[in-house]
């Protein structure tokens, strides 16, 4: 039980990391391609799902596995401009800001290096838990390409729970007519034996009825399947990144001292209209945990040297 335990404690950080995966599996011609042409590319074939999908706002969700890996994309438009999506995520504290808001991030962190940002994640489980040293995952923050018109921000880690490696979580931007912006949120990691064998046993038990987006079958009544597994746990885990994301640029226009308040009650509404999905804790727990656990955050910032802003 004691493993299981930790196994949903790591499932619970990949709902944390929320946010990669690279066009590695793309067709030679399309790696040839700028990153940028073919984001448009996958807006333009796209528009029509957009505009009429099942989640009522514009979101499309995409996974699969291949051998080793298990990747998931999110793509969205965040009705602010391009420029103002680059000024709020370059920033890497605000990234900290972002992961934070999942229930099984208990602080994050971060730190300037000669040539090289760190963010330390720290997971745990959804109720409140003080930050816990032995379970950091760290990240190299880096902002691969910033150009007129397109963004990639990439933060990657080689090792994390479980014996699991080549952790990347990534975010993609280009601008959209009227002051739109057309994003995607992606993650992977390569998994390993023993995570595979363990994993067969927590989602047949504790995670049993835990579910994601992508719509497996329907009957003739209408009732709809959702996949499992840990596909079903990593587009959990992108979509609550890609609404910790909206929820920052839903706040930054107002003042300083109110953000973060605004911010974990944002980032609740959000992730509540998918109650199948994504819902684990009612909003008074959630913002009293949260609340608790921010202020541990910035006490472990403080030691680092680096204030919160």
């Amino acid at each position: 039980m004691y493993k299981l335990f930790n196994l949903s404690i790591f499932f619970l950080f990949l709902v944390t990391a929320a946010i990669i995966f690279t066009a590695s599996f793309a067709s030679a011609s399309e790696k040839n391609r700028p990153a940028q042409e073919l984001l448009l590319d996958t807006y333009n074939r796209n528009i029509a799902e957009l505009k009429t999908n099942s989640f009522g706002i514009p979101l499309i969700v995409e996974s699969f596995e291949k051998e080793d890996r298990v990747h998931v994309d999110v793509y969205g438009v965040f009705d602010y401009s391009f420029n103002s999506v680059v000024s709020a995520l370059v920033v890497p504290s605000n990234w900290c800001d972002i992961v934070s808001l999942h229930p099984n991030i208990k602080a994050c962190t971060y730190r300037k290096l000669p040539g090289d940002w760190l963010l330390t994640f720290y997971p745990g489980k959804k109720t409140y838990q003080p930050p816990d040293e032995d379970s950091q995952v760290i990240y190299h923050f880096q902002t691969s390409i910033q150009q007129q018109g397109y963004l990639d921000i990439i933060l990657r880690a080689d090792a994390g729970p479980y014996g699991t490696t080549n952790h990347r979580m990534r975010f993609e931007a280009i601008p959209l007519d009227t002051g739109r912006t057309f994003v995607h949120v992606s993650y992977a990691y390569s998994d390993s034996v023993a995570l595979r064998l363990a994993a067969k046993i927590y989602f047949a038990t504790i995670a049993r009825d835990k579910v994601g987006f992508t719509v497996t079958s329907k009957d003739g009544s209408g009732n709809v399947s959702y996949i499992r597994g840990p596909r079903g746990a990593l587009e959990r885990s992108s979509v609550r990144y890609y609404f910790a994301i909206q929820s920052l640029m839903d706040t930054m226009r107002y003042p300083t001292e109110s953000r973060f308040s605004m911010r974990i009650s944002r980032w609740h509404d959000l992730t509540s209209r998918y109650r199948k999905q994504l819902y684990d804790l009612d909003k008074k727990d959630y913002l009293t945990f949260k609340t608790a656990e921010h202020k541990n955050q910035v006490a472990l910032q403080r030691i680092i040297g680096t204030e919160l802003p």
